[in-house]
């Protein structure tokens, strides 16, 4: 079982909202590429299932429509499932959030305290993250390595989330690129906290820093703390498990601790729906319900 656990879809850049335009040419070298339905489908071919995050923020003025993802993983339900996307310092942010999770197309919540300008622990998101444990639905925390110029870093720190973490033990949680800048961080709280979890989206795409990164993980075994994601459409699923396994190239010769390849083989491999307790695809989950409660039904 492949699942790239980190993707994008959108029909339009400016989707993305203010300063998208000089953050796509620093990620991709230009604006104008594609990045819609077509484009994300042929590039999934590689894997199992996709996830496909929706993205929104006030403090950017950006918007991909939640019902461009729930339309695009409904006609293609047996390989993509969606994931919700909600500012929580909009007005009802949690109310939002629980009509999302009521549809089928989505298994879980997207934020962005970076691009959404808020502290991790405001009160209104907690509200966000109770909402999540209580549907059993994870949140995915997109950090990313570029931040929009109004974005704000220091919410983007992992550190930032051992407080969530901690006040809500039964909360799934998956920071995206192990939290870089800050992978250190991300390590020690992957390593702290039972249901944290990080993906490697991005950092692949930059062979030094995944290499850095990986070893790191393995040094202090929390290697199955860590998910695939290809961060689709700055590069496909494909490209990312090719560059995972060519990782230790420029290493070749030379005495640098290397990360075995069946840990490797671990993260291209792993079960990502079951790790993070998301129904498969055609699987109606009943929100809220316990594992016991799941099996009486």
């Amino acid at each position: 079982m492949i699942v790239d656990c980190h993707t994008h879809l959108w029909t339009d850049p400016r989707q993305l909202g203010e300063g998208a335009g000089e953050y796509l040419r620093r990620q991709h070298g230009s604006e104008d590429f594609a990045a819609g339905p077509g484009e994300h489908e042929a590039a999934a071919r590689h894997v199992d299932k996709t996830l496909v995050l929706g993205y929104h923020s006030n403090h950017l003025g950006a918007s991909v429509p939640n019902d461009l993802i729930a339309e695009y993983v409904a006609a293609r339900s047996d390989r993509m499932i969606g994931i919700a996307a909600v500012d929580p310092t909009a007005d009802g942010a949690a109310e939002t959030a629980a009509e999302l999770l009521d549809r089928m197309e989505f298994r879980g919540l997207t934020i962005s305290p970076a691009g959404q300008s808020f502290h991790p622990a405001d009160s209104r998101a907690m509200a966000v993250y109770e909402l999540a444990a209580e549907r059993k639905a994870p949140v995915f925390l997109q950090q990313g390595t570029h931040f929009p110029a109004r974005g704000r870093m220091e919410y983007a720190r992992p550190l930032l989330l051992d407080e969530i973490a901690g006040e809500f033990g039964d909360l799934t949680m998956v920071i995206a690129s192990l939290g870089h800048p800050w992978v250190a961080e991300g390590i020690a709280l992957i390593g702290k906290h039972a249901r944290v979890f990080a993906d490697i989206a991005g950092l692949i795409r930059r062979p030094w820093q995944a290499y850095n990164a990986m070893v790191l993980a393995h040094q202090f075994h929390v290697i199955d703390k860590v998910l695939f994601g290809s961060d689709f459409p700055f590069f496909t699923a494909g490209e990312a498990i090719e560059s995972i396994y060519r990782m230790h190239e420029m290493t070749q010769g030379t005495n640098l601790p290397t990360v075995p390849r069946e840990a490797l083989r671990s993260i291209v491999e792993r079960d990502a729906l079951a790790v993070l307790g998301i129904a498969r695809p055609g699987e109606a989950p009943h929100p809220g319900k316990t594992e016991e409660e799941e099996e009486e039904l």
